[in-house]
């Protein structure tokens, strides 16, 4: 079954790749969670669950009937945004060959996007999915005040620290506000280099910054794959919907989760 209604629809194969294209391109250019944690999957659009293990409780139970003690069973979300097509833009350019402004698709790509980074790092409290900054029992430490004296090196430092105390050793990632980047610009007295640099060194050059955190916060993980992942059932696709007043609407769709198997692995600052 052709569950995006492509087969069919009155686009050309041609505009379909160039729609899938320009989605795609402009997807890399925003999503953040993508850039720091593994990928499982795709594991196909009819995948509708998915296990979430806490690595640091799961063992079966003992007796006649055995159970799987810290794993839990979550719903993978659908995330969407629709974006439409004029026909007449569609036959000034069969007839021309002028090439189809894509904008409409690339503020949809952006906006789900946007959606999917959100859901990583907030969560969503309605409908009871947790995110890096939002999940309860996640290590928090406070912020210190990083336009002065070394305090963002020192915090980081901290933040490592609580890790490998915890015994958690892997890749590290560091996630800030935007209003965060801008303080770590400044060049530290005596040393030549910026807060930014000494902070990449620590972290192996994984810092990322991103809006949907909010201003003033900023999480650092240990991003292996036994300790975090993020499930994608269907990936990023186009599908149409219909056509109306003869123009053309699509719609995006992407099933993702994300699961946090170790919450040792997180530590928050605010």
């Amino acid at each position: 079954m052709d569950f995006l209604s492509r087969e069919g629809s009155p686009i050309s194969a041609e505009l379909w790749s160039k729609i899938d294209e320009q989605v795609i391109t402009m997807a890399k250019k925003i999503l953040v969670g993508r850039r720091f944690l593994h990928i499982y999957g795709p594991l196909g659009a009819g995948v509708q669950s998915i296990n979430i293990d806490d690595s640091t409780q799961l063992a079966e139970t003992e007796g006649g009937i055995v159970q799987i003690k810290g794993r839990k069973f979550e719903q993978i979300p659908l995330l969407n945004q629709d974006f439409s097509l004029l026909w007449r833009d569609l036959e000034l350019s069969k007839k021309t060959g002028m090439p189809v402004d894509l904008s409409s698709a690339l503020q949809a790509s952006a906006a789900i996007s946007k959606k999917e980074d959100e859901l990583i790092f907030n969560g969503n409290k309605e409908l009871g999915y947790e995110g890096l900054l939002t999940a309860k029992g996640v290590t928090k430490l406070e912020l210190s005040k990083w336009e002065e004296g070394e305090a963002p090196v020192k915090d980081i430092t901290a933040g490592i620290t609580n890790l490998f105390d915890k015994g958690l050793v892997g890749r590290k990632a560091l996630i800030i506000s935007s209003d965060l980047l801008i303080k770590l610009q400044r060049i530290q007295p005596g040393t030549g280099i910026t807060e930014y640099e000494r902070i990449s060194k620590l972290v192996d050059g994984n810092i990322y910054y991103t809006t949907a955190i909010g201003s003033n916060k900023a999480v650092l993980v240990c991003a292996e794959p036994q300790y975090m992942d993020l499930v994608v059932g269907q990936d990023m696709s186009t599908s149409y919907l219909e056509t109306k007043d003869l123009n053309h609407y699509f719609r995006i769709i992407e099933t993702i989760l994300l699961r946090i198997k170790n919450k040792n692995a997180v530590v928050v600052f605010e």
